[in-house]
């Protein structure tokens, strides 16, 4: 077992790190910017460690400074978190090479699936359901690059191989568009990312947005907890999820399951891992696969019971899978909301200091949020403040807790988007279930 971990991130994932390490009896060591320094799992650590200025380069994105910090505190290992460096390939080699365990997959496997083109191709071979595409990066032949859109069928979308986050894409309509519409996707893409890679897509027109959750120790074994659907999304950004993704024939469902299980035992994944799809018309299209934690990953625990965060240290530590498939058993429907400090009109960030506040309460709400009454949110990093999560029997009872949650949380001192929330839970069409990835744009007209 794991003695010591170094937690590289910060607020509300940091936290959830590190309760996860206080169940495990796993000591802590928590790294942060100066304007940091109040965060309350800096507070709750056994040992903090200031790596650098507020600007993340200079801190949460200082490798030498992160892995100098574990050989000061002689920590065993470190855990990313999501963002900052949890899907930096080359963080996780040095910290490997550092003699140190990176609480992940490996370096190579981060590669694969972080190059967009490597990992579509090894889903491929994996049997895994992908869009249909260039199979590989577009090239300077206009004849070829034609006669490969036609193969797809209009719209297409091209895509930067090494882009994320919504960034390094482009909808071309028709056939005339199409070079032009390469060209600068390039250029954007070399100047965004250092790597002008491009690839082609077909482009899904009112696709909704399921992922698949996944545990794999990289020793052979490997399981699902069930889908997630995260189609409410604003600038390629995911608002609000739910566990399961309602509406989905479960053959669909279960086979997408069975091919994301197996793809992790042939490329060796270890750790949590998720595969994102399209989901239209009965049928899937992977598009990229998360190697780490994922923000959203507490209603998959709610409905599972599983301690996703938990595994990891567990897989970290050498030890198999806790569970079989068989032992996971999947109970009612979880949904969960993104508090973020920022305006719900013009959605800019609000930093500031709360002066009061207070989490709501109740069977089948837990939140999870590094606030407190007094605590300055910095204007320097992403405006995420805690995440809302009810779990019910059914889909209604989760939802009706959710607006009851929504309505009894309060952030006073800054603006946020729960406002945004309250309306989300109540609108027609979500309540039925199953709206696309563009559904919450258009209401608002985005």
């Amino acid at each position: 077992m794991l003695e010591k971990v170094l937690i590289a991130n910060r607020g509300e994932i940091a936290l959830r790190i590190l309760r996860a390490c206080k169940e495990l009896d796993i000591k802590t060591v928590a790294v942060h910017s100066k304007v940091d320094i109040d965060l309350k799992h800096v507070k709750l650590a056994d040992e903090s460690l200031c790596i650098g200025p507020n600007p993340s380069n200079l801190s949460y994105l200082n490798i030498p400074a992160i892995i100098s910090a574990m050989e000061i505190t002689n920590a065993d290992a470190v855990h990313p978190g999501y963002g900052f460096l949890a899907e930096n390939a080359d963080f996780a080699e040095q910290v490997e090479n550092s003699g140190f365990v990176f609480i992940g997959p490996t370096a190579d496997v981060i590669r694969i699936m972080g190059d967009k083109v490597a990992a579509i191709r090894a889903m491929k071979e994996a049997g895994v359901p992908t869009v249909p595409g260039s199979d590989g990066p577009l090239g300077d032949d206009h004849e070829l690059l034609h006669a490969t859109a036609q193969r797809i069928g209009y719209p297409v979308i091209i895509k930067a191989a090494a882009g994320g986050g919504g960034r390094g894409m482009r909808v071309v309509e028709s056939e005339d568009k199409l070079i032009n519409a390469i060209a600068i996707t390039k250029t954007e893409a070399q100047a965004a990312f250092g790597d002008g890679t491009v690839y082609m897509e077909k482009f899904l027109k009112n696709p909704r947005h399921v992922e698949v959750q996944v545990l794999s120790d990289g020793q052979g074994h490997a399981i699902h907890l069930g889908d997630r659907d995260c189609s409410l999304q604003r600038r390629h950004q995911k608002v609000l999820e739910e566990a399961p993704a309602p509406g989905i024939p479960e053959a669909a469902r279960q086979a997408v399951f069975e091919s994301c299980t197996n793809a992790c035992i042939k490329i060796g994944y270890r750790g949590a891992g998720t595969f994102e799809f399209l989901y239209e018309d009965g049928h899937y299209y992977f598009i990229e696969m998360n190697t780490r934690v994922q923000v959203e990953h507490p209603v998959s625990e709610m409905i599972t019971g599983v301690d996703i965060v938990k595994e990891q240290l567990l897989i970290a530590s050498g030890l198999p899978l806790s569970f079989k498939q068989d032992d996971i058993i999947f109970r009612g429907h979880a949904f969960e909301c993104r508090i973020n400090a920022e305006d719900p009109v013009t959605f800019l960030p609000q930093p500031g200091t709360i002066k009061s506040y207070h989490a709501p309460g109740g069977n089948g709400v837990r939140v999870d949020s590094h606030i407190y009454n007094g605590y300055r949110v910095p204007p320097n990093y992403d405006s995420l403040i805690g995440k809302i999560i009810t779990y019910g029997h059914n889909r209604d009872a989760a939802l009706s807790r959710m607006r009851n949650a929504l309505d009894e949380m309060m952030i006073d001192g800054i603006k946020t988007n729960i406002e945004l929330h309250q309306n989300l839970v109540k609108d027609a069409a979500f309540k039925k279930g199953g709206v696309n990835i563009h559904y919450l744009e258009k209401k608002l007209g985005l």
